[in-house]
């Protein structure tokens, strides 16, 4: 005699759940370092960011170079 329990699809929707927050968390640390390197960029002189090779209005786009291909 088989006992059919519900259990596998409620850990599947507990899974999917904790998996949504960890990729939510992960989103917020990627984007809280990038706000942080564009802070640092910005307290820099424009003759340490021409060294760079870039300009001040190029800094959101050299930080999110890896995300958009510029």
């Amino acid at each position: 005699m088989a006992i059919a329990t519900n259990a596998a699809p409620a850990r599947g929707k507990l899974d999917n759940f904790f998996a949504a927050i960890g990729q939510g968390f992960n989103a917020y640390l990627e984007r809280r370092a990038r706000i942080d390197q564009i802070h640092a960029l910005n307290a820099k002189s424009d003759d340490e960011l021409a060294k760079l090779g870039i300009t001040r209005d190029e800094i959101p786009a050299y930080v999110f170079r890896d995300l958009f291909y510029l």
